[in-house]
């Protein structure tokens, strides 16, 4: 048994057994269908699943990425007690070219501040995301580069502050950082620790002495990060609840400017390597991304919870949506020069090494001094994402595939069907004709439907068995939040299993969205500074992740009432079912989905499976078609609110080699059974 297995068995409470030899009648599948799709949408990186809790830290945020922001963006300057000072923006001599603003703090007066505790000094105060939720007796790592420019050594506090309690600031923690002397960039770190909760707290940083002090990469780290890797604990739990196989990141359009065109291009050089020297980007989606979670994190979580990494690299081409171009006849598509194209296949061939490659090699030596010496054995590498499928792409997309399939034939490509991925799609055929052509291991599609498309449709039946192409149905929703919507996820996935000789991997998106800070509804994960929001969709993926196995039967289950031999879901059904095997842990999993209003009676033969415990766990999705479990969000300035709660139920039941099981309307169930 593989360590993955060994720990999946672990966690099911199982002993370790070798694995089963399937019974007839089953077909082999893919065991990696249920992924994770993560792309910095919806602030789901910086305030979100990057734990960090300072805003504009490196004071890097400009106009150009959102109005009205700059470097003082989330800052206010502090004088206490009418101390007199200055910030002042500078770019000379900065820490890393790739991280060039940075402030002064010109320290002209300082005075006492009787009111509240002999407060002094002057400096900066940062708002975070929304404020910062401190737990009371939780630590927390503050980290600042500072320079002193003018002047004798100086004394810096650090406060964590509410700053309106009962009239007046109340103090939450503190450290003190001593002799700064330094005339270079300096690191100091202290750890400060909360003396309450508190949903709203702001940071203090001020220079106790006058004189000039530069500071930058302002920094506030709960020590308690999932695995102590930087990331926020019940964001990154509620990843690990889905059971992912693979995580696909960076995105999305960001890969390769989306709506601004090619120089916005995601490069991950630029984000791997210490924090102060990694290169902040703008966001298509509208705001500023720090790089604190960069290919490093991401490779790291991979690792954390057992996934494959399916990183996407830009192949020279951009979004076609650049300048506007989605409401344009003849699409923009920005194309970098093929006297060029050498650098794009050499950043993938770094990072191939830099993921894989021994620590004495230039790019595996970089991760090692990231503190991985062992490789990431990187399996999949996705090339492109989305663009429209022109003879400008195929050349470029041809060039690198040819490229690195010469380096790197262990390699796993992925391409794309462009947007919009259903058949007659001009995109999608070209896309398909392309993989054809160069033999193409996978091939990613993309779709966004009401959930009547996937009530009703039934794509991979009609797919080629002969291919030898796969399916990667990267990104898909029905296009709300509602329990319906995810009854119709749970019944096209049900479909996919059934097709999992042609699909070999599925991920819904976007996965993370902060409350009231969205770009797009819905999503799978909605979170505020508290916690985070599970939708209906969510239970769904996590029942089909749970669920994952090597074998597919698609006779041991019939609905009473449907015609002698019809076992399989049709088109224009709101039922359907599923049994699959998994012969490594020996889990037999029956799903029964009915979306519609009216009981079905499932007919359940497993007679061909040896074995069977007496009792199963059996696990029920179930409510009203508009139920939903996401926030129902407002404004940007409203608060958004809990919605009723769907949450799977569970309970043991009884198992017989046939059997019958009511499932009731607007529901999902499944059956959890242990083969000896």
């Amino acid at each position: 048994m593989t360590l993955g297995a060994l720990l999946l068995a672990s966690a099911l409470g199982l002993s370790a057994q070798k694995a089963m030899t399937p019974p007839k009648g089953g077909k082999a599948i893919s065991d990696e269908l249920i992924g994770i799709f993560f792309e910095d949408i919806s602030s789901s990186a910086d305030g979100g699943l990057y734990a960090e809790l300072v805003q504009n830290g490196s004071f890097e945020y400009s106009p150009t990425e959102h109005d009205g922001w700059g470097p003082g963006t989330s800052w206010r300057q502090l004088r206490p007690g009418h101390s007199l000072g200055m910030m002042e923006v500078r770019m000379d001599q900065p820490i890393h070219p790739n991280n060039p603003t940075y402030m002064r703090l010109h320290v002209e007066r300082v005075k006492e501040y009787y009111d509240y505790k002999g407060w002094k000094g002057y400096g900066l105060q940062n708002d975070g995301f929304d404020g910062f939720s401190l737990k009371k007796g939780e630590k927390y790592d503050f980290t600042v580069f500072l320079r002193n420019v003018k002047g004798g050594a100086k004394t810096v506090r650090v406060a964590l502050v509410e700053p309106h309690h009962k009239g007046e600031p109340k103090l939450l923690g503190e450290a003190v950082i001593s002799g700064v002397d330094a005339q270079s960039w300096k690191k100091y770190e202290a750890v400060i620790t909360a003396n309450a909760d508190c949903k709203k707290a702001v940071l203090q940083v001020l220079v106790l002495n006058e004189g000039d002090v530069d500071i930058d990469m302002v920094s506030l780290m709960p020590q308690d990060t999932y695995k102590g890797h930087g990331l926020r604990r019940d964001l990154a739990e509620a990843l690990e609840g889905l059971h992912p196989k693979f995580m696909r990141f960076p995105g999305g359009c960001i890969v390769h400017g989306g709506g601004d065109g090619f120089w916005n291009t995601y490069r991950w050089k630029n984000t791997v390597g210490p924090k102060e020297q990694r290169q902040g980007l703008k966001n298509t989606w509208g705001y500023h991304q720090s790089m604190g979670l960069g290919y490093y994190e991401y490779f790291q979580l991979c690792e954390d919870l057992n996934m494959q990494p399916l990183p996407i690299l830009p192949c020279g081409v951009s979004c076609q949506g650049a300048g506007g171009g989605w409401g344009m006849k003849h699409q923009a598509q920005d194309v970098v020069p093929m006297s060029e194209m050498d650098e794009w296949v050499q950043d993938a061939l770094d990072l191939i090494e830099w993921a894989n490659g021994d620590a004495s090699t230039k790019w595996g030596s970089v991760r090692a001094a990231a503190g991985h010496p062992a490789p990431f054995n990187l399996k999949y590498l996705g090339i492109g994402n989305e663009e429209r499928i022109s003879p400008e792409f195929v050349e470029r997309f041809k060039y690198m595939y040819k490229k690195i399939m010469e380096a790197h034939p262990e390699i796993v490509i992925v391409g794309t069907a462009g947007p919009g991925s259903h058949p007659g799609n001009p995109d999608f055929d070209n896309g398909w004709k392309l993989a054809e052509e160069i033999g193409l291991p996978i091939l990613d599609e993309h779709y966004y439907e009401k959930h009547d498309y996937f009530l009703n449709s039934r794509q991979y039946d009609k797919y080629p068995r002969k291919r030898k192409t796969k399916v990667y149905l990267g990104e898909y929703a029905a296009k709300d939040k509602k329990l319906i919507d995810a009854l119709a996820e749970a019944l096209y996935l049900l479909h996919v299993e059934r097709n999992g000789d042609v699909v070999c991997m599925t991920s819904y998106a976007p996965l993370f969205a902060r409350t009231n800070h969205t770009s797009w509804n819905p999503d799978l994960i909605y979170f505020d500074n508290e916690k985070p929001y599970l939708t209906c969709s969510y239970y769904v993926q996590q029942m089909f992740g749970l669920s994952s196995g090597n074998y597919y039967y698609g006779n041991c289950v019939s609905f009473k009432g449907d015609k002698k031999g019809v076992c399989q879901p049709v088109e224009k059904s709101r039922y359907g079912q599923s049994v699959v095997l998994n012969t490594k842990t020996r889990q037999l999993y029956v799903k029964l989905c009915n979306a519609g209003s009216e009981e079905k009676t499932a007919v359940i033969d497993l007679s061909r499976f040896k074995g069977l415990q007496p009792t199963a766990e059996k696990t029920t999705l179930s409510g009203q078609p508009d139920d939903e479990n996401a926030p129902i969000l407002g404004k940007s300035k409203e608060k958004s609110h809990e919605p009723k709660s769907v949450t799977p139920q569970k309970e043991t039941v009884s198992v017989k080699n046939k059997m019958e099981l009511q499932v009731a309307p607007y529901s999902f169930v499944m059956l959890q059974i242990t083969l000896k």
